[in-house]
């Protein structure tokens, strides 16, 4: 498998729906590719392992609509492969199972591609875990198949001894057999499962909205339907599902089944939203700001040089280290620049962005997170006199600078970066209508929230969602808007958000 000329074919397994259950193999070679060919169920999270500029290739197929036949999927892989780039292959699930990776490998093996295979978590068991059913349990059985649900049951010619597997094996999961759960079921019953034999119909496994419903044989398909379950969904059949009550995990997490509106900027809402996914609330990221650099860095870049005038330098946020760091950088200086000045900061993650970023700590931090506090920090140690930098966003409260004037100090505000409307449109109204939660980080992220929706929308939404936000300031905007808030968080920071949101729910509200 050698010819320097061609490229290589990684065929990876993406697993069931959960992006954080893709292999690390998986995710070092998406990381490695010249392009990328991928299905319809690789989760949206696991594309951005993929490097900017890296050419994507959709080549999803659900039931009877393909955007690529089987056979130009694979004469896509060897034409890609023969151009001489890495090409990775990404697949839902594993790739062997079910996942047609046999055939596309073996068209490689015929024009004498180089490949790799990279297993992926198979859906057959990782949805029944993540429902709270072991496949296999001592005592009850030893045995599983797994099986396509797609192909007709009750068709002369089937692939599947179905008189055997009915009763010749303890667990049964069949895999996409939504559309012929009815065939199935009846077929089963018909070689001699028993009617009572308990199942579970399990749609988007291991995500955020998974649903599973537990029902005997002979009615799972009349309650599915009742409870207008839909594909993708699999079918777990044993008495494996008698567990489930016990071993039941993923669907009693706190937050699970609540629908969440992330307004945080994009450098923080994966993080936001990861932390809340955990607790098992459903996020959308509907940034409403962003961050981004000024036009003109003259000033900052002024200060910079004379930073050895300045008797402190204060920056309130993470953004504001990170920007400052970046004029550092470009005017070829380094943090020795500081030798003699005081830092102070508000909040942990801001000190914790100078430790990383900077290599050094500060000399005030308030225990209150906002710039009151900081105020109050510095009554304590005295301002007057003092030339004071403040490095910010060029639109934020002017509390501090005004404060410490008051207390004498000689004060400069410059700022590092600038939060600017994501440019959404009002088109997302609509976006509310099943909404738990937003979550509001900022007061920009309020009046950004309301820029993209109308205060009609946000009054006729179909049921009133609680607001969140991490503390008094963003509380005061909310209230401006007209919005009631419902949770608020006691430190002001995004983990103290999500702990503020699961405190509320731990109460049993």
């Amino acid at each position: 498998m050698g010819n320097k000329n061609k490229g290589r074919v990684y065929l990876i397994g993406a697993g069931p729906g959960d992006p954080e259950l893709l292999t690390l193999k998986g995710k070092r070679l998406l990381g490695q590719a010249d392009v990328v060919v991928y299905d319809r169920l690789v989760n949206p999270r696991i594309l951005e392992h993929i490097p900017a500029g890296v050419e994507r290739i959709y080549v999803g197929k659900a039931s009877s609509r393909h955007t690529l036949s089987q056979d130009k999927i694979n004469m896509l892989l060897v034409k890609l492969a023969e151009s001489g780039r890495e090409v990775v292959r990404l697949k839902g699930g594993d790739p062997f199972v079910f996942g047609r990776g046999g055939e596309e490998v073996l068209t490689l093996v015929s024009r004498k591609i180089p490949f790799e295979i990279v297993p992926g978590i198979t859906s057959a068991i990782a949805v029944p875990a993540y429902a709270g059913i072991p496949v296999t349990q001592r005592g009850l059985t030893s045995s599983l198949g797994i099986f396509t649900g797609q192909e007709d049951p009750e068709k002369e010619d089937s692939s599947i001894d179905w008189q055997k597997i009915s009763t010749g094996l303890g667990t049964l999961v069949f895999l996409m057999g939504f559309e012929n759960l009815e065939k199935i079921t009846r077929t089963l019953m018909k070689f001699g499962r028993k009617p009572n034999t308990p199942c579970c119909l399990i749609q988007w496994g291991t995500l955020p909205g998974q649903r599973s419903l537990v029902a005997r044989l002979d009615d799972i398909f009349a309650k599915a339907q009742k409870e207008k379950f839909s594909a993708p969904a699999i079918l777990v059949v044993g008495d494996v599902v008698s567990l489930k009550k016990k071993i039941d995990w993923f669907e009693k997490r706190l937050l699970f089944g609540k629908k969440i509106l992330v307004t945080v900027p994009s450098d923080d809402s994966a993080r936001l939203s990861r932390m809340l996914e955990d607790q098992g609330g459903e996020c959308r990221d509907l940034p409403m700001i962003a961050i981004k650099p000024l036009d003109d860095y003259s000033a900052l870049d002024k200060a910079i040089k004379q930073i050895s005038e300045f008797d402190w330098v204060i920056f309130t946020s993470r953004n504001g280290v990170k920007f400052f760091k970046s004029r550092l950088d470009r005017l070829k200086k380094d943090v020795r620049i500081l030798k003699g000045v005081k830092l102070a900061c508000i909040g942990p993650k801001t000190e914790e962005s100078l430790k990383d970023t900077l290599g050094i700590g500060v000399d005030i931090r308030p225990e209150e997170f906002r710039q009151e506090g900081l105020l109050q920090a510095f009554k304590k140690t005295g301002a007057e006199g003092k030339k004071i930098l403040i490095v910010r966003a060029m639109e934020a409260r002017d509390v501090l600078p005004e404060g410490l004037r008051k207390m004498g100090a000689d004060v400069r505000v410059l700022a590092a970066y600038r939060t600017v409307p994501t440019g959404r449109k009002p088109e997302g109204d609509n976006a509310l209508r099943d909404i738990d939660m937003v979550t509001f980080t900022s007061s920009s992220c309020v009046e950004g929230f309301f820029r993209v929706f109308s205060t009609k929308a946000v009054r006729q939404a179909k049921r009133r969602f609680l607001t969140c936000s991490i503390g008094p300031v963003t509380s005061e905007t909310c209230r401006k808007f007209g919005l009631k808030v419902d949770i608020e968080a006691k430190d002001y920071t995004l983990e103290g958000l999500v702990k503020a949101v699961t405190g509320y729910f731990r109460k049993g509200k």
